[in-house]
């Protein structure tokens, strides 16, 4: 067999062991391993005696994959990042968010829930983690939407689509994680990140009015609130401000001449913010340990995934199986934008069977190649380009997508993670409960997306400025 070939066996090998439960990190890992030995075997002709040869050199070529990556400074904003957004909830930040948007934005149709996706889309501002903005709204704001007549199930459709938009807006560790695969520059992809975010957020709250308005009861208005009151709200939430506002000048400084130090430094400075925060509103050491310990954990499972996926991507690099995807996308005589839009339906098919994290790891190898190759190459130019943007701006523009899609994910049956989050906080929800609150965001998101194909440059925008 060919390195294409054996390229395809072991992909499918793969495929076969996540359909049937493995985990993605010891899956690919394995997957891997097993490919790189049977590639450096192959070489000698399959000889029995040389097989212990091929062992040992797959055994230092995987050995060597996990330090040599990680060790990256970009992939240390990831539990910075996560545990920014732990500090936040043991601040108190989250429960200031969702008071001060339910006093300033309650009053239009289906308030309370436009004001939940606003709370949610504040606090993916400083959490990278969407699992956690779930859980921890899931917590505030499903009693609150409760208490005023909305169907549970919606109120948790809103939690559970609300709490993807921390996949988006940065700080992301999934945007970090795309960064490093694809090796892009993380600032720019972070600063890309947060118009399509805020777009998001709009598309879900319109959603949410236009539902209110055509269905009779659905989600009444809460007004009755002061001026007083709502400007009284603002103080306990500039904690979030002035984290965003740290982010992007580490990223950008708006004002002109350098930034002030790179994305690491400015995610290192926003966690020691909320820390103080957390200290003045009252954390002690039991939730300061519970903050650090969740941190640990996600990240630690973050990391494993990478580990095991980027074994299996220095086997696709030995079978090439990259470079042929890519032959064999332009060879074809559709439109390269058709072929796109096919990508991201077989993203959203994929995430029905596996988590975003595992799903862009073991799929970018392979598909981001494809991309720039329809684009015309990872350095053509705007003018030369078939979307009409650089190498570079293209690589940002996919990234968006795919997270976006990754985003999608979450919230889709048979194992949006989410969902299950959301059905885990509350005793009186199941999973298919939660499912069924999604359905209607399954359309914004489809637009949304829509949108973003359509446009390039409410992501591009942004980034194009730094």
């Amino acid at each position: 067999m060919d390195p294409i070939d054996i390229g395809l066996a072991v992909t499918g090998g793969l495929l076969v062991l996540v359909v049937l439960g493995m985990r993605v990190a010891f899956a690919a890992a394995l997957a891997g391993m097993v490919g790189l030995i049977w590639i450096f075997w192959s070489k000698k002709g399959y000889d029995p005696d040389e097989f212990g040869w091929a062992l040992t050199v797959a055994a230092k070529t995987a050995g060597q994959v996990p330090h040599s990556k990680v060790t990256s400074q970009a992939l240390s904003l990831i539990p910075t990042f996560i545990l920014i957004g732990y500090l936040a909830y043991y601040a108190g930040l989250t429960r200031a968010l969702f008071e001060a948007a339910k006093r300033w934005i309650a009053w239009v149709p289906g308030g309370l829930a436009v004001s939940t996706v606003f709370a949610t889309a504040g606090f993916a501002a400083v959490s990278g983690a969407s699992v956690a903005t779930a859980a921890v709204f899931a917590r505030i704001a499903i009693p609150e939407m409760l208490k005023i007549g909305y169907d549970k199930r919606f109120a948790a459709g809103v939690v559970a689509a609300g709490g993807t938009l921390a996949s988006l807006i940065p700080p992301s560790a999934i945007l970090v994680i795309y960064a490093i695969i694809v090796e892009q520059d993380v600032g720019k992809l972070l600063l890309a990140g947060f118009i399509p975010g805020a777009f998001s957020a709009l598309v879900y709250g319109t959603l949410i009015i236009g539902m209110a308005l055509l269905i009779k009861g659905f989600g009444p208005p809460v007004g009755g609130f002061t001026w007083r009151e709502k400007l009284v709200s603002l103080p306990p939430a500039l904690p979030i401000v002035f984290v965003v506002v740290t982010i992007i000048f580490f990223v950008y400084n708006p004002f002109g001449g350098d930034a002030w130090g790179t994305p690491t430094e400015g995610g290192a400075i926003g966690a020691f913010v909320v820390f103080l925060m957390a200290l003045y509103r009252g954390m002690r050491w039991p939730e300061l340990k519970d903050a650090l310990l969740e941190t640990a954990k996600l990240s630690v499972m973050i990391f494993t995934i990478i580990w095991g996926v980027l074994i299996y991507v220095r086997f696709l690099g030995f079978a090439d199986l990259p470079g042929a995807f890519a032959d064999w996308i332009t060879s074809l005589t559709v439109s390269p934008m058709l072929i796109l839009v096919c990508i991201l339906l077989a993203y959203a098919v994929l995430g029905m069977f596996m988590d975003a994290i595992g799903m862009l790891l073991l799929t970018l190898p392979v598909v981001y190649p494809a991309v720039m190759a329809l684009n015309g190459g990872e350095f053509v130019s705007a003018a030369d380009s078939t979307f009409g943007m650089s190498g570079p701006m293209c690589a940002i523009w996919f990234g968006i997508l795919v997270v976006k899609m990754a985003e999608f994910c979450l919230i889709t049956p048979p194992i949006g993670l989410n969902c299950f989050v959301v059905a885990g906080v509350r005793d009186d929800l199941s999973v298919q409960d939660v499912f069924k609150g999604v359905m209607p965001f399954f359309i914004a998101d489809a637009i949304t997306i829509a949108l973003l194909v359509s446009f390039p440059m409410i992501v591009l925008w942004l980034p194009g400025q730094a």
